[in-house]
């Protein structure tokens, strides 16, 4: 998929509410193969069924669906493969018939723990059902087979039409991020505030919300080509923002002189609006996937600092003064290059 595809407005719509879709895609794909098992009367019928639940019920992005058809193929062939030796093995010897059952679901357990344990699933998955069949009946065993063969298909088919994009997903999810993060940022630094606001759930959410879109870097890259570091540096500059702005609100709100310096420093005022017109461009690049760079504007970090030196030189004696502007001063220095970073970063993917 194209990195710079705008989002419509039926997009977001659709994927901010992809619990409904991925719950109607599977009701719907239940209902066309229960009509098409009852139309061809297909023997063991019930089994396709099953298999679609089973295959279909982990939400599959568009970057997981191919690598995750290989294993549905993979693990459902070798694992009728070992149920159909079960079941001739059991004409001769149910102890030996066991031991091969045994050493079968081994190998799908260690599996599970490894990095394809999908595939080991539907291994084991696939042996139950074979080697439920009556004793020597291959008949029977062959058509379950076959029927988990079918109902893997079928979940590929259902979940290759209009499949739902990691990268979308991931694109909705930071612009959400970074509008949280600007609302946050508004309500930590308001000049109308005359006691410090409690954000510390506010700002434990974004932090999880950061966490939660790690998920989809993986299928993010396989879709779009875009080199995974890049995606994880964004993951990364997003969680040291969010730490940098609560040792800022911090200091901010540490004394009431520094407050008020702070509050009558403008070109920190002026750096808090540019801040926030930043942040706002991001969340509006993420969704019209056409973003121009945005870098903070090193001339008005430098004024900062000066302004807020010649501020402290101010007190008595003229001396220089420790207060926790010094490190409101420097994080805000931080948290501009990191913006600065962010809106780089964002901009190489989108126009990747």
């Amino acid at each position: 998929m194209r990195p710079d595809k705008s989002l419509s407005p039926f997009e977001l719509r659709v994927y901010r509410h992809y619990r409904v879709v991925h719950g109607i895609r599977i009701a719907l794909a239940f209902v066309l193969t229960f009509l098409i098992v009852h139309l061809l009367k297909v023997p063991e019928g019930t089994w396709p069924l099953i298999t679609l639940v089973v295959v279909m019920g982990p939400i599959s992005f568009w970057g997981n669906v191919v690598p995750r058809a290989f294993e549905r193929i993979g693990g459902t062939i070798c694992g009728a493969t070992m149920g159909l030796v079960a079941l001739r093995l059991e004409l001769f010897s149910l102890p030996l018939m066991l031991v091969w059952c045994a050493l079968a679901m081994f190998i799908c357990g260690y599996l599970a723990l490894g990095k394809r344990p999908y595939q080991a699933l539907l291994i084991g998955i696939t042996l139950a059902v074979v080697v439920g069949a009556p004793a020597g009946d291959m008949e029977i065993a062959m058509w379950r087979s076959g029927d988990v063969i079918f109902g893997s298909l079928l979940a590929m088919l259902f979940t290759s039409i209009y499949p739902q994009r990691a990268f979308i997903h991931w694109r909705i999810q930071m612009a959400n991020f970074v509008t949280a993060f600007g609302r946050v940022y508004n309500a930590g630094f308001s000049p109308n505030l005359v006691e410090r606001p409690h954000l510390e759930k506010h700002l434990r959410q974004v932090l999880s919300d950061v966490v939660r879109m790690r998920a989809l870097i993986g299928p993010s890259s396989k879709e779009t080509h875009i080199q995974k570091t890049i995606l994880e540096a964004i993951q990364t500059v997003s969680r040291n923002m969010v730490c940098t702005l609560e040792l800022q609100i911090n200091a901010y709100w540490a004394s009431r002189e520094s407050h008020f310096l702070m509050i009558n420093a403008r070109t920190l005022r002026d750096t808090q609006q540019m801040t926030q017109r930043t942040l706002a461009a991001i969340a509006l690049a993420l969704h019209d996937g056409n973003p121009s760079p945005i870098s903070a504007n090193n001339e008005k970090l430098t004024e900062i600092v000066s302004e807020l030196r010649q501020l402290m030189q101010e007190g008595p004696n003229g001396k220089l003064q420790e207060t926790p502007i010094h490190g409101y001063v420097w994080l805000s220095l931080e948290l501009a290059r990191q913006l600065e970073l962010l809106s780089q970063l964002i901009c190489r993917a989108l126009r990747k």
